[in-house]
C-alpha cells in the first residue's frame, strides 16, 4: 500500500495515510471521504485501489460512491468491475455511480458489460447507458430485447426509448403485445410514444386490452402522445375500463387529441365518483372546443371538490 503513496508529494494526501491504512474499517471509510473532499487527482489511485482490494464491504461501497464524480477511464472500468463484487452493497453503489456519468468515453467503457454473464451486471450497464443517452448502445439494446431476463429487456427498452430509435419500433411493438412480463410490456408500450405516425396504433390498441391495468394505463397515455385522431374510438372505449387509472389517462389523451366525438362520453365522466376523473373530464371538454358541453360544465360548477370546480372554470373560459 505504501507504493501508492509514493507516487504523490501532496501533503494533504500523505497526512491521511495513517487513517487510510488503519486497521479499523470505520476509520478507513471516513478517511476515504476526507480524501475525496480534497478533489485531488492523485487521490483517485487510492480510491480505486480500495474499491478493488479493501477487505471491508463498507469501505469498498464508500469508495464506489465517492468515485461517482470522476469520468476517467480507469475509474469507470473499476466501477464496472465492482458490479461483480460479492457484496450487494458494493454492486449497488457502483451501479449508482455509473448511472451518474455523462461522457461518451464512459459509455464506451460500459458498453461491453451489457453482455456479461451476470444478469445484475447487464441491468446496471444498460441503466447507466440509458442515462448517458449513448447512441452506440442502440445495437446492444436491440439485441437485449431478446434477453432471457425480463429486467434486462426492460432496461434495453429504456435505452431505445431515450435514444428515440425508430428502427426499433417493430420489435418494441412485438414486446408490447407478446412479452410475458407485465413491466416489459408496459415499458415497451410507453416507448412506442416516440413514433409520430400511425404505424404503432395497432399495437397500442391491443395494449388497451392487456390483462394488466398498468399496461392499459400506459397505452392510454401513449396514444395521446402519438397524436393521431384514429386513436380516438379506442380511447373512448377505454373510458369504460374497470380501473379508474386507465380511464383517467384515456380522458386526458382524448383532450390532448381534441377528439370531438368523445364529448358525450366525457360528459358522462363528469359524474364519476372519483374527483380526479371528473377534473380530467372537465379539462378535456374544454380542449374539445365544443359548446355542446357548456350546459354539462355549468351544472358541474358546484362540484364538491375545489380542483374539479377550478377545472370546470378553465373549461368554460375556453368555450366562451
Amino acid at each position: 500500500m505504501t507504493s501508492i503513496f509514493a507516487v504523490t508529494d501532496n501533503e494533504d494526501i500523505l497526512a491521511l495515510q495513517p487513517r487510510l491504512t488503519a486497521a479499523d474499517a470505520g476509520v478507513r471509510r471516513i478517511a476515504l471521504i476526507d480524501l475525496a473532499d480534497l478533489e485531488e487527482p492523485d487521490g483517485l489511485l487510492w480510491l480505486v485501489d480500495r474499491l478493488r482490494q479493501d477487505p471491508a464491504e463498507d469501505v469498498r461501497a464508500e469508495a464506489a460512491r465517492l468515485l461517482e464524480a470522476w469520468e476517467d477511464e480507469a475509474v469507470v472500468q473499476a466501477l464496472c468491475e465492482a458490479l461483480t463484487d460479492p457484496a450487494p452493497a458494493v454492486q449497488s453503489a457502483a451501479a449508482q455511480s455509473l448511472s451518474l456519468l455523462k461522457t461518451a468515453a464512459a459509455g464506451r467503457v460500459i458498453l461491453p458489460w451489457t453482455t456479461h454473464a451476470d444478469v445484475s451486471v447487464r441491468i446496471a450497464a444498460f441503466r447507466a447507458l440509458r442515462e448517458l443517452r449513448f447512441a452506440e448502445a442502440a445495437p446492444a439494446a436491440s439485441a437485449a430485447l431478446e434477453d432471457a431476463d425480463a429486467s434486462v429487456r426492460r432496461e434495453a427498452v429504456g435505452v431505445l426509448g431515450w435514444l428515440k430509435q425508430l428502427d426499433a419500433l417493430p420489435a418494441l411493438a412485438q414486446l408490447a403485445s407478446d412479452d410475458p412480463d407485465t413491466e416489459v410490456r408496459r415499458a415497451a408500450t410507453g416507448a412506442l410514444g416516440l413514433a409520430s405516425d400511425a404505424e404503432v396504433l395497432p399495437a397500442l390498441r391491443q395494449a388497451l386490452h392487456d390483462p394488466a391495468w398498468q399496461v392499459r394505463e400506459e397505452a392510454a397515455t401513449t396514444l395521446g402522445k402519438v397524436g393521431h385522431s384514429d386513436a380516438g374510438p379506442a380511447l373512448v372505449e377505454a373510458l369504460n375500463d374497470d380501473y379508474w387509472q386507465v380511464r383517467l389517462r384515456a380522458t386526458r389523451s382524448l383532450g390532448r387529441l381534441r377528439f370531438a366525438p368523445a364529448r358525450d362520453a366525457l360528459i358522462d365522466t363528469l359524474g364519476h365518483r372519483i374527483s380526479n376523473l371528473r377534473k380530467e373530464a372537465a379539462l378535456a371538454l374544454g380542449e374539445l372546443n365544443d359548446r355542446g358541453a357548456v350546459a354539462a360544465l355549468q351544472a358541474a360548477q358546484d362540484d364538491g371538490d375545489p380542483e374539479v370546480r377550478k377545472a370546470v372554470r378553465i373549461a368554460l373560459s375556453q368555450l366562451q
